[in-house]
């Protein structure tokens, strides 16, 4: 009974313990947080079923549910996790309690909706990660938007109006193209097999081809791109990131930029190999590009938080290389990654959330010499900036490790420009620490800061747990996401087909080869159930 219905009381849980808080008295702002730490904390315990009950050496989707909602369409109500979206989930429900904690004493007006948008977000980026019917994913994909517009919209900073609207218009265009692919879809499979339905699984098992395939592809892929965001459909991302508050910083790093990852591995790779052979070269290009000019613009930020948000599109740029790599090692690394940035990033947001409590001010110049006045708060930053940079021993040296390996045996020349980008981010990360931390306290404003407090010992504790889990012993985690992308890399490969792209001409993309073997004659590429 708890494996069939686990996933839907996860998303059902949030989404239900948003109305309580419309009930609570106004002038109860600490009955609104409690309320919803306590709903955000069930809900991970209550995931971390998930974690202990996978069966690992399976690339087939587990905890499914399958009820019927528009039969007419063959409109289901679907859900289940592989290994793919399995750490997402767990990734998600993770980040939430954390930042509602992080923002206890961020936001002072409207606690109560302020609250309740929080968990109605955790509510549709589960749905998103779990979604086996397209139509209940696309639901789940436009529903976390709205509070996350209104998040940044009304306890954002001076000019959230403006990122809110920016971010809302920018997701909206790309979310609109991918419905008319999606229709699309829908409509030609009905033609071929004379069967209505909107199952992600029954929908990659009738492939287009030609044209039709790469305008498909490019629809989806456009509105992923521009969730990650890739280079240059960036330019949201910081504004979305300086005006959040810092719970929303923390959900945006955390959680949502790894929905436009996970479209391109549940959705580009699978249904479209004719498609992404042709274009691989083009989205490791972009990759790159948006991996050097996000260490570049981040290296002259005033701004710690901005600083921040530039490495998000750096760090989101190997993600992409791996993905696009087409090969095991590749994959896994991009997935790990994800989860190692939403762990690393969500923690600086965390803790420059907390200094700015303190000072008001996020400029790099209005500190210095941090380290004597807060060692405790200097030791977990020094930590997360080691794991951002990819410090062997920490979360980001594995993935990113895999990623430069997979790129490597792909495309060498991209990983060589790609490994360009880790000396670029220990370089602005440690640069900023050093004029924050170290040398004299250089404002006076500065010599009385409180060192960390309980609550903020609570939060980072358990971010720094999982940094060093990853980064010394990653074997369970990569256990569960493996036998998936090995099931992804079959489909994802033309059958039948080596690709192999070796120096195109100039008019046609970079200059660079990549080669993958193909499957074995006669194999027949399988789709496992839910993905």
């Amino acid at each position: 009974m708890l494996d069939d219905w686990i996933l839907t009381w996860l998303i059902a849980l949030p989404a239900l313990g948003a109305l309580p808080l419309f009930l609570l008295p106004a002038g109860r702002p600490q009955l609104a947080r409690a309320w919803t730490l306590a709903v955000t904390t069930v809900g991970f315990l209550l995931s971390l079923h998930l974690w202990f009950h996978f069966a690992p050496g399976s690339a087939a989707s587990q905890f499914s549910q399958s009820l019927p909602w528009i039969e007419a369409l063959g409109i289901r109500y679907t859900v289940g996790v592989d290994g793919i979206s399995l750490l997402m989930v767990l990734l998600t429900t993770f980040i939430m309690p954390l930042a509602v904690l992080g923002g206890w004493r961020a936001v002072d007006d409207r606690v109560r909706a302020y609250h309740a948008f929080l968990l109605l977000l955790e509510a549709g980026m589960l749905g998103v990660f779990v979604a086996g019917d397209l139509f209940l994913f696309y639901v789940f994909w436009e529903a976390m938007l709205i509070p996350m517009y209104f998040l940044i919209g009304i306890w954002g900073g001076r000019r959230r109006v403006y990122a809110a609207l920016k971010f809302f218009i920018y997701t909206m265009v790309g979310s609109l193209l991918m419905l008319a692919a999606i229709l699309y879809l829908v409509v030609y499979h009905h033609q071929v097999t004379g069967i209505w339905t909107c199952d992600i699984a029954a929908m990659g098992a009738t492939p287009l081809a030609g044209r039709a395939e790469l305008l498909a592809c490019l629809a989806f892929a456009l509105a992923f791109a521009i969730k990650v965001p890739i280079w240059p459909l960036h330019t949201w991302l910081p504004d979305a990131h300086v005006e959040a508050p810092t719970a929303g910083s923390v959900i945006l790093a955390g959680v949502l930029l790894k929905m436009g990852t996970y479209g391109f591995l549940r959705f580009c790779l699978p249904y479209f190999p004719g498609a992404i052979a042709t274009l691989t070269p083009w989205f490791m290009s972009l990759a790159v590009i948006g991996i050097l000019y996000g260490a570049l613009v981040a290296l002259v930020q005033e701004d710690v938080k901005k600083l921040v948000a530039y490495s998000s599109v750096s760090h989101l740029g190997y993600v992409m290389l791996g993905i696009f790599a087409l090969n095991s090692q590749g994959l896994s690394g991009g997935l790990l990654q994800m989860l190692g940035h939403g762990l690393s990033t969500g923690a600086l947001f965390l803790l420059v959330g907390m200094i700015y409590e303190r000072r008001h001010t996020r400029l790099i110049a209005d500190f210095g010499g941090l380290a004597a006045v807060m060692p405790q708060f200097t030791f977990f930053f020094l930590l997360t900036t080691f794991a951002s940079i990819g410090l062997p021993g920490l979360n980001g040296f594995v993935g990113e490790f895999l990623i430069l390996l997979g790129a490597f045996k792909a495309a060498p020349v991209f990983a060589v420009l790609a490994s360009l980008g880790v000396v670029l981010g220990a370089v602005y990360m440690l640069w900023m620490v050093q004029r924050v931390f170290f040398g004299a306290v250089t404002h006076e404003e500065n010599r009385g800061l409180r060192d960390l407090l309980p609550r903020e010992w609570l939060l980072l504790l358990p971010l720094a747990a999982l940094m060093l889990w990853i980064g010394l012993y990653p074997k369970p985690f990569l256990a569960r996401i493996e036998p998936s992308v090995e099931a992804l890399l079959v489909r994802a490969r033309p059958a039948g087909q080596e690709l192999r792209l070796d120096a195109p001409a100039a008019s046609h993309g970079p200059a660079t080869s990549l080669s993958l073997p193909a499957p074995a004659a006669g194999a027949v590429p399988s789709q496992p159930q839910g993905e």
